[in-house]
């Protein structure tokens, strides 16, 4: 009897081992494919994701530059702005405050509010806030420039970040001191102004 059930397991199992494999290799299959599938989807996304950062970067360096357009004016020394033949004969203050009025200019500003970082847009908000109550401030012209200075290199520094540079080392006046030669003097002027308003 014993020997007969052995048997009879025996052959149960043979028959059963290549069914029971056929089983765990369809689950196996079926798992491996829902597994594929699952990182085909994420591998999509994640394209999909850098495709759209690589669009916002584009965006926003399209938007950063011509946002700046006006200050690069008027950082550019009056020698090397008559030496350029598509300004001959033109006032760089005239050109640049022009095109800070335009609408095109209010375009541009409305584009980043809505493609810049928190931090570009609370510079530009603090830039341009200068810049409307400039009238009523009545410190002397070296300061507020100072002022507006420090605040441009804010922007400056911050946009650097929002590019990719999030981990910079370098300080708001670091940003200027390429094409500034006075950036040293109106970093001391500025700060302590800033330590006289604080006492």
């Amino acid at each position: 009897m014993d020997k007969e059930m052995f048997e009879i397991i025996k052959a149960a199992s043979t028959i059963a081992t290549p069914f029971l494999l056929a089983v765990i290799g369809g689950i196996g299959w079926v798992i491996k494919k829902k597994v594929e599938n699952s990182q085909t989807r994420i591998d999509s996304q994640r394209s999909r994701i850098l495709e759209l950062e690589d669009k916002l970067r584009e965006d926003r360096i399209e938007t950063y530059n011509a946002l700046l357009e006006p200050f690069f004016l008027l950082f550019t020394s009056d020698e090397a702005f008559a030496l350029d033949r598509k300004f001959k004969g033109k006032d760089k203050n005239e050109i640049a405050i022009s095109k800070m009025l335009s609408v095109e200019y209010r375009s541009i500003g409305f584009k980043l509010s809505l493609v810049a970082n928190d931090e570009v847009v609370r510079c530009y908000n603090k830039l341009m806030q200068f810049f409307y109550h400039t009238e009523e401030d009545e410190r002397s012209l070296m300061i507020k420039t100072s002022n507006w200075i420090a605040l441009m290199a804010e922007l400056l520094l911050e946009i650097r970040k929002s590019m990719g540079n999030e981990h910079s080392k370098l300080d708001s006046w670091e940003m200027i001191e390429w094409f500034m030669s006075d950036a040293g003097k109106l970093k001391t002027m500025h700060l302590t102004q800033e330590d006289i308003s604080d006492a």
